[in-house]
């Protein structure tokens, strides 16, 4: 819409057939909701889809764990056999392996919401607890990443005595 004077007159031109009258905003306004709608709807089903792939992407992994941590106890059972000398290290690793045990069966009858809330709820009432045990697993990490990296001597092609030389001094080749 255009709006000027021509021979003294006052004349208004329409861009359209119904520009610039307030229904048409009106209008404007309902499609631009509808619009929202119809996305907030599909952003929902889309949030929805996701949660349930990740729903069934945990359970899989849930059972895959329980199964990691009931040979872990086999394996640590296992272990305590050969013990028989002496009884409190065998009773260490058979209580050990017992509650690995425990902690298997519980994996695969609960469900990750459950778990994700227990998790929480220790959190809150031992924060410096939940530090420690992450300071400790981050450190344990370090040295595990540290002891499997390759030593100089067992790498071909590289001197073992490289990693000792200081720099600035000369040594005999």
């Amino acid at each position: 819409m255009s709006a000027g004077y021509e021979n003294g007159r006052h004349r208004t031109e329409d861009a359209g057939a119904s520009a610039g009258r307030p229904a048409d905003w009106s209008e404007l306004g309902q499609d631009v909701r509808q619009i929202g709608d119809v996305a907030l709807e599909r952003g929902y089903g889309l949030v929805e889809a996701a949660r349930e792939q990740v729903n069934g992407y945990v359970v899989r992994r849930k059972d895959d764990a329980a199964q990691s941590v009931a040979d872990f106890a086999k394996a640590l059972r296992d272990s305590g056999n050969g013990l028989e000398q002496q009884p409190n290290v065998k009773a260490f690793f058979d209580s050990a392996a017992e509650g690995l045990d425990q902690l298997a069966g519980s994996i695969r009858e609960r469900s990750f919401e459950e778990f994700y809330a227990d998790i929480e709820a220790v959190a809150r009432r031992r924060p410096a607890a939940v530090a420690v045990a992450t300071f400790v697993t981050g450190f344990l990490a370090a040295r595990f990443i540290k002891a499997s990296a390759h030593p100089s001597h067992a790498v071909p092609g590289r001197d073992a005595q490289a990693g000792s030389r200081r720099p600035g001094i000369r040594y005999p080749a």
